[in-house]
């Protein structure tokens, strides 16, 4: 597929702009690509395993073979270890326990992403679950 890594972030997110504003600083190897997911013209959003995962509602991780994708917390752990500024952090993000804690907390930011960094004019939305 490519040689970096795809992060999949929501692009009418303020909050996430400004969290992949801070991983663009981090990526000093350049190991990473950044995708918003509302951008149409990426085929690979549409294709598995992208196709169908919750985007919009965490960042994604493709890795850079295409075959695997990590949300979530799975996807901050992923992105530390290319991340020369995480490596220290990075072996403490696979204690025991840490999994159950780590996605529990990171889902509670994605939720209220939108109170933590306020949108610009009301362009944050998640569209309507049917």
């Amino acid at each position: 597929m490519t040689s970096k890594s795809h992060v999949l972030y929501d692009g009418a997110c303020a909050f996430c702009c400004k969290s992949v504003e801070l991983l663009k600083k981090l990526d000093w190897l350049g190991k990473l690509a950044y995708v918003n997911v509302r951008d149409e013209t990426q085929a690979f959003l549409k294709a598995p395993p992208v196709a169908g995962a919750p985007l919009l509602e965490q960042m994604h991780v493709l890795t850079r073979d295409g075959q695997r994708l990590h949300g979530g917390y799975h996807a901050i752990r992923f992105m530390a270890w290319r991340l020369p500024a995480a490596w220290l952090v990075a072996p403490f993000l696979y204690l025991p326990g840490m999994t159950w804690l780590g996605q529990k907390i990171y889902l509670w930011i994605a939720r209220n992403r939108f109170k933590i960094v306020p949108c610009e004019h009301g362009v944050c939305s998640l569209p309507h679950k049917d």
